[in-house]
């Protein structure tokens, strides 16, 4: 019998992106033909790139639909991630330039993978998070990272040339130790993570190791509270009237803080500690309040909601910040700090998604149950709507009390994760406790007060996995009262074992309901807490009976005779065959302060032509008390083993290559596999099904321009013992250029659909490095496949192209020359109305069944003018966007300043297009787009905006920093509401259900560093609405103004123009009952109502380095009204 293999979930998988240059954003694009047809461009210089940086004090970037990161890897590579999660581009990092690079999704996961790396993820040495761009782009990692790379490295030994190593990495710095671990936490600058990718690396002949000393390299991630009657259900007044109430235990609540001044905590923390980023202990959150309430609160304030254990000691450590979340290093701080001080119990109400192997928390609470003795009671976390093996890490520890929550009748709520933890081998969760609707003791002033409510007074009532593990960690404090020579295994033990079961499986509730009352008399524990038996192979003819020991200990001080009792379920929730699980005996004597073992044996044979996974509880029944232990055994489904052989160039075995083995149907669907051996031959073992085969072989794993060969065999049928050779000799050359055969290519991207998924390509500077072959049969539907470029010549021209579409087999070799007349030119002016302004054009190619990528090229001084010449075949389709910057930093790097976007369109061949960015007038758009839509809108009780309120002259929507921004709700003329944020989509408005007449105002301001023009933007709405239940457009309006302006959003000094005044949204065309418009050449003093005719007013352009500010008011047949003012929309020249 075999452990069970490790299931990576269901899988997407994503491309890998060969690129040569800087990589990038997408965003949607369309513009108006003007007559010309392609032709070549003027050489020019490409500016220097660099990357964004944040923005200083006094200036902020609004909410917004974000059109994706830029991030560095712990290598030094430099990733761009898009909207939508998808890897845009990327640039190898220094002296990794032909590194060859794949980047594949498991579980909404997308993965960028250095070859590199890829060995040393597989022996877990090196951490999967720090090449999960998924995770790193989250706001919390984002946050936690921007000053650099946050990591963890655990060393062997002293290790003092590897720790010498690590800190003479640039400006890494160490800081902080954990001794757990023998460990640092470390921070290293974007820009020095290839030296210290270096130092923590050796190459060793053809493959990569961790450097000397070096054992592990981790990611130091963030983690985040596991929010999503209670007391007496689990048994705790009983406890109480037996004289147990946690006395002379401490509990420490490593959490969001812990508000010692609350009633029911008043004297409870005699210690606590800020490991935090935020600047003190205090609890802003709210959470670690409510935590700790429900472990050790005292009732005092309302004499009812009283906590498990209230005669406890609690040690506060803050360890989430104020935003609720809280990186690895800090926790793990945390958890060394409470065992200094003493704690018996540490509840942690925190996780995050679980990988496997060991990542650094599962490491600690380990490390410290085993040196220290300390339970650690841990939620099982809040996934459990994701079904299976959603169990969140640190509750993956082995060591861990894992806790999931049930709700008033014991049910597993919907929300509670679900075992098995990710790796199998473990039961979890190991217990529940109740987690649904736990009224206990709020943080006055805290964001979840704010957000629920107190109810009743001075409490909250809220649910998730965070409020079952206190329920647990309380019981423990009460049985430590009890027995204050036990541990963490006697107390793990006795809480497991006294459980309270239900009719579910050890997956969804672990042993069952705590029950303390029956805890604090439990003196009989089984080790192991639960059994696992791994798993026996089909077929099933040859099985033997599989026998493992499970013993009973007796911490008492008489002899105990138990009952042993077994009921065992099939895969299907069915009870399972007679004699499928078995005691040796059925009665047992544990001897006072002995032991007694007892056989428990799975005979898998007897599950006829069921298979999967089979679970038991044994319970041990006897002097009063009970034990209760859980069993899983997985009776292999079908199986057969797959010999894969990857053959290179010159007929011999290839050493060099990445593979992946996807299952598409059967028993391994959604599973992927990443088989490799250096000898070329590799051996799997593989559910009956359907399988995608993608592996690429390199010649030099070094240089992937010396060539990499890319088979694919789509569809791979195993329904016997199977032998799969990959040959590179049957990869035929790919050839690809554009009419103009002086530009230089920089960018290229080859990726392929299938089933759903999109799978690719490599990092490789030129076509003609790929070689290409389809395996296997054609596929006839669902096979996509298609191949992006991006040449440039000089600065100022460039090509980009997108081919593809529906294949039946994907191109063995693939040769294509373009000609002029399958381009379009398109001019892309960028504008800038201040000096020292820089922008990265972003032209995102789109196919009809498949997404957008680009290339963002190296920054460019503005306002400028480029030309792009846009592929036309097989239904292609671009968009659009600028990045814009300002002067660097005292870093050096530039501060992103706005973004304006165009959405997707076609493009005709042989015609010529013009598209206008970052020109005024700048101000609010409403309407439909193929994004989210823009205006306010009303869902349930709660308002929304969604107004991009500086679109730029042409309409694009997007954003851009603001000095100040600022939006006010009225009802019924009375203020109800006040936010930091301009109606961008970042807060909504609570408001009665009731019908009343709103009005909404919103504005901002901005520096005329970053732009002199529509320097201020106000705006009012005025609607009225009542409770809808499904989102609802709110009929609001605004005016546009689309004078002729240059690229410096100038006009002739004093010269007079017809300018269009354009209404938009709810008051456009027939609605329009009325309009009004005015200009201004003071900033606003003083007014002059234009005439509008036709859509246009005449307006006379203000003299050289003065502006003209616009004021409009308009309503609509219904009665809505709109105003607004923009403040020198735009300047004399």
């Amino acid at each position: 019998m075999r452990q069970r293999r490790r299931r990576a979930g269901a899988v997407t998988v994503a491309t890998g992106v060969a690129v040569a240059l800087a990589a990038g954003m997408t965003g949607p694009a369309s513009a108006e033909p003007d007559g010309a047809k392609p032709g070549g461009g003027r050489p020019g210089v490409a500016a220097a790139q660099r990357g964004p940086a944040q923005a200083g004090p006094t200036q902020r970037g609004p909410a917004r639909e974000d059109p994706g990161h830029r991030l560095t890897l712990v290598t030094g590579d430099r990733v761009t991630v898009d909207a939508k999660g998808r890897v845009s581009g990327f640039e190898p990092g220094e002296g990794r330039e032909r590194i060859p690079v794949r980047t594949r999704a498991f579980k909404g996961h997308t993965l960028v993978l250095p070859y590199d790396a890829q060995r040393l993820i597989a022996e877990g040495k090196v951490d999967q998070r720090l090449f999960d761009v998924t995770e790193l782009t989250r706001e919390a990692n984002r946050a936690a990272h921007r000053r650099g790379l946050k990591l963890i490295v655990g060393y062997a030994g002293a290790a003092r040339g590897a720790r010498a190593g690590v800190r003479a990495a640039g400006d890494t710095a160490v800081r902080r130790s954990l001794p757990s671990l023998n460990a640092d936490a470390i921070t290293t600058p974007k820009e020095d993570a290839a030296a210290l990718w270096k130092a923590l690396t050796d190459r060793r002949g053809a493959r990569t190791a961790v450097a000397s000393g070096v054992s592990h390299l981790w990611l130091d991630g963030t983690r985040e509270a596991n929010l999503d009657k209670s007391v007496a259900r689990i048994g705790a007044p009983k406890a109480w009237e037996a004289g147990y109430d946690g006395k002379g235990v401490r509990i420490a609540v490593l959490d969001s803080g812990v508000d010692a001044t609350h009633p029911d905590l008043k004297g409870q923390v005699v210690a606590e500690r800020n490991f935090s980023s935020a600047p003190d202990a205090e609890d802003r959150v709210g959470h670690g309040t409510h935590v700790a309430s429900i472990a050790a609160g005292t009732g005092a304030k309302s004499g009812a909601h009283k906590g498990v254990a209230p005669g406890a000691e609690l040690l506060s450590g803050k360890v989430l910040a104020d935003d609720g979340t809280g990186g690895d290093s800090g926790i793990i701080a945390g958890m060394e700090w409470a065992a200094a001080q003493g704690a018996d119990v540490v509840n942690l109400s925190l996780g995050g998604g679980d990988t496997p192997g060991t990542d650094p928390l599962e490491a600690a609470v380990d490390k410290l149950s085993a040196d220290k003795g300390v339970l650690f009671a841990v939620s099982a976390g809040n996934s459990g709507a994701g079904g299976p093996g959603t169990v969140e890490s640190p509750g993956s520890a082995k060591a861990a009390l894992t806790v999931g929550a049930v709700d008033d009748a014991d049910k597993p709520a919907e929300f509670s994760s679900r075992g098995p933890r990710a790796g199998g081998g473990t039961v979890k969760p190991d217990v529940t406790a109740p987690g649904v609707d736990i009224t206990a003791a709020a943080a006055p002033g805290s964001a979840i007060e704010k957000e629920v409510g107190q109810n009743p007074e001075g409490y909250l009532t809220i649910s998730g996995t965070s409020m079952a593990a206190p329920h647990a960690a309380g019981a423990a404090a009460l049985l430590k009262q009890r027995h204050p020579g036990w541990q963490q295994a006697e107390l793990k033990g006795a809480l497991t074992a006294s459980a309270k079961g239900g009719a579910y499986t050890p997956f969804e509730q672990g042993s069952g309901r705590i029950a303390v009352d029956r805890a604090i008399d439990q003196t009989v524990v089984a080790r192991p807490t639960s059994l696992d038996f791994g798993e026996q192979l089909w077929p099933h003819t040859d099985d033997k009976p599989v026998t493992k020991k499970l013993t009973y200990k007796n911490l008492g001080d008489r002899d105990v005779t138990l009952d042993l009792d077994i009921a065992a379920t099939d895969p299907k929730g069915r009870p399972a065959p007679d004699g499928f699980f078995g005691v040796g005996e059925k009665k047992v004597t544990v001897p006072a302060g002995g032991t007694a073992a007892v056989g428990l044996t799975a005979d898998t044979r007897l599950g006829g032509s069921v298979n999967g996974l089979y679970s038991a509880y044994v319970t041990a029944s006897g002097g009063g008390q009970s034990v209760r232990t859980a069993a899983v055994v997985e009776r292999e489904i079908e199986r057969h083993e797959v010999t894969l052989k990857t053959v290179g160039r010159d007929g011999r075995p290839a050493p060099h290559y990445d593979m992946l083995l996807q299952g598409v149907t059967g028993g391994d669907k959604g599973v992927n596999l990443e088989p490799h051996s250096p000898s070329g031959t590799v051996k799997v073992r593989v559910a009956k099904g359907s399988y995608l085969l993608d592996t690429a072989l390199y010649v030099d794993p070094e240089n992937g321009d010396k060539g990499a060969d890319w088979l694919v065999r789509p569809k791979l049928t195993v329904d016997r013992k199977t032998t799969v050779t990959l040959d590179a000799r049957k990869a035929k050359p790919v050839d690809i250029t554009v009419p103009d055969r002086t530009a230089k290519l920089v960018f290229m991207d080859a990726r392929y659909t299938y089933a759903g998924n999109e799978l690719g390509a490599l990092n490789i500077s030129s076509f003609r490095s790929l070689r290409t072959a389809h395996l296997g049969p054609a596929i006839p539907d669902g096979l996509g496949q298609q191949w992006l470029g991006t040449w440039r010549k000089g600065a100022d021209v460039r090509y980009d192209m997108l081919l593809g579409g529906k294949v039946g087999k994907l191109a063995t070799g693939y040769t294509r020359h373009l000609k002029a007349g399958d381009f379009a030119a398109v001019k892309v002016r960028a504008g800038a109305s201040a000096p020292g302004k820089w922008g990265e054009l972003s032209v995102a190619g789109y196919l009809p069944e498949a997404g957008g990528i680009s290339p963002i090229l190296p920054a460019q001084k503005l306002p400028r003018t480029t030309t792009a010449y846009v592929s036309t075949l097989d239904g292609a389709k671009w968009g659009m966007d600028w990045e814009l910057y300002g002067e660097g930093n005292a870093d050096g790097e530039r501060v992103m300043e706005g973004y304006y976007e165009r959405d997707p369109k076609t493009y005709r061949a042989g015609r010529s297009y013009t598209e206008t960015f970052n020109t005024g007038v700048f101000g609010p758009r409403v309407g439909p787009r193929p994004g989210p839509d823009m205006g306010v809108f009303r869902k349930g009780d709660e308002l929304l905006g969604r107004i991009p309120v500086v679109a730029d002259g042409k309409g694009h929507p997007g954003w851009t920093r603001y000095t100040s921004e600022r939006s006010v709700l009225y009802r019924d003329g009375v203020k109800i509401a006040e936010k930091n944020d301009a109606v961008t989509g970042a807060e909504t408005f609570k408001v009665p259900a009731g019908d009343a007449e709103y009005r909404l105002t919103a504005s901002v301001t901005r520096s005329p560093m970053l732009a002199p023009v529509s320097s201020r933007v106000d705006a009012s709405w005025t609607f009225r609405s009542r409770h809808v239940t499904e989102e609802t457009r709110l009929p609001v309006s605004t005016v546009r103004f689309g004078p002729r302006l240059g690229l410096d959003s100038r006009a002739p000094a004093g010269a007079e123009q017809s300018v269009p005044v354009t209404v938009e949204g709810h008051a456009a065309g027939a609605n329009l009952k009325s309009l009004r418009a005015y200009a201004s050449y003071d900033d606003g003093r003083t007014w002059k109502e234009l005439t509008v005719e036709g859509g246009r007013a005449e307006v006379k352009n203000p003299a050289r380095g003065k502006g003209v500010s616009f004021r409009a008011e308009v309503t609509d047949k219904q009665g809505n009204r709109a105003t607004l003012r923009i403040l020198r929309a735009y300047l004399g020249g």
